[in-house]
């Protein structure tokens, strides 16, 4: 289960927020590298075979990887997190690299490009993470949206009849976006088959997503109650599509939270940028309009 056909992939060039995603190199190392090698490699394309595969215990660090770069410094639980979507592996898809050639010293098979899942909050009332991710988005939008956005939000999270789901779908900044598609047409499908079969995560009414986005660090910051401006940039340029069907809409600053090689300029034409997260919350019948527009700009 949880495996797509292959896909032809090409990797492009780093943001950024991500620029270590694809390794766990010294920055310092890339940096110097980038700036030698900068005219011939500044328009490569490398072709990749990815492939999706059920969620395993194998995973766990990969997993557990990508969600520290989303929430970095923030008071979440990321290892229970990671156990979690581990246990309930009848959702969700991990993205590897096909056919790694056995005498290849660099490449890990089992090494995690990506993943996406959905984990029931409403379900997981009183879990650790659940309830620190809660707080979070709480918080956050106490300080960056409108009064009546806040009540709104926690009327949400706090109604038992109408479950939220957090949708998480993280990946290396050099995987394309057109990998989304078939991740999240599989993800609809396995949750609609979870719902039939009543197992966790098959129910939401609600879905929360916390984006990586970033904007332009001359570009001056929406005051309090004003609407979201389009200088925001989504890091995984589909959630815009989701961000279009929210109801609940807001941005937050990591700036103090990022490592300094998570933003600024990589060269000096480069425009420095700041990293955001933005919080959106969509209701799961307004899905089938976003999985057409991931379909209209993402079919291969």
């Amino acid at each position: 289960m949880a495996s797509s056909a292959k896909r032809r992939a090409v990797g492009v060039g780093e943001n950024p927020e991500e620029s270590e995603n694809s390794s766990d190199e010294n920055p310092e190392d890339d940096d110097e590298s980038v700036e030698e090698d900068s005219d011939e490699e500044i328009n490569e394309e490398v072709l990749v075979d990815f492939e999706a595969h059920a969620i395993s215990s194998n995973d766990f660090n990969g997993v557990k990887k990508l969600l520290n770069r989303l929430f970095l410094k923030a008071h979440v639980d990321v290892s229970e997190m990671t156990d979690i979507i581990i246990q309930q592996n009848h959702v969700g898809s991990v993205v590897k690299q096909a056919e790694v050639p056995e005498d290849s010293d660099d490449d890990d098979p089992d090494e995690v490009f990506g993943f996406i899942t959905m984990l029931n909050l409403t379900e997981r009332k009183g879990v650790q993470c659940v309830e620190d991710v809660k707080e979070l988005v709480v918080d956050q939008c106490e300080k960056n949206a409108p009064h009546s956005t806040t009540e709104q939000l926690e009327k949400i999270l706090s109604d038992t009849s109408k479950p939220v789901g957090l949708l998480l779908s993280e990946r290396f900044i050099n995987v394309p976006p057109q990998i989304a598609l078939p991740l999240h047409k599989q993800l609809q499908k396995e949750m609609a088959d979870a719902q039939r079969t009543n197992k966790p995560s098959g129910r939401c009414h609600y879905c929360l997503m916390i984006s990586k986005t970033c904007k332009e660090a001359t570009k001056s910051i929406p005051a309090r109650g004003e609407a979201p401006k389009e200088e925001y940039m989504f890091i995984n340029a589909e959630e815009e599509f989701f961000h279009e069907q929210a109801i609940i809409k807001f941005h937050y600053s990591v700036e103090e939270d990022a490592d300094s090689c998570l933003s600024g300029r990589w060269s000096s034409d480069d425009v420095p940028m700041k990293p955001f997260r933005t919080v959106m919350v969509i209701p799961m019948d307004r899905m089938p309009a976003v999985m057409e527009k991931l379909k209209e700009y993402l079919t291969v």
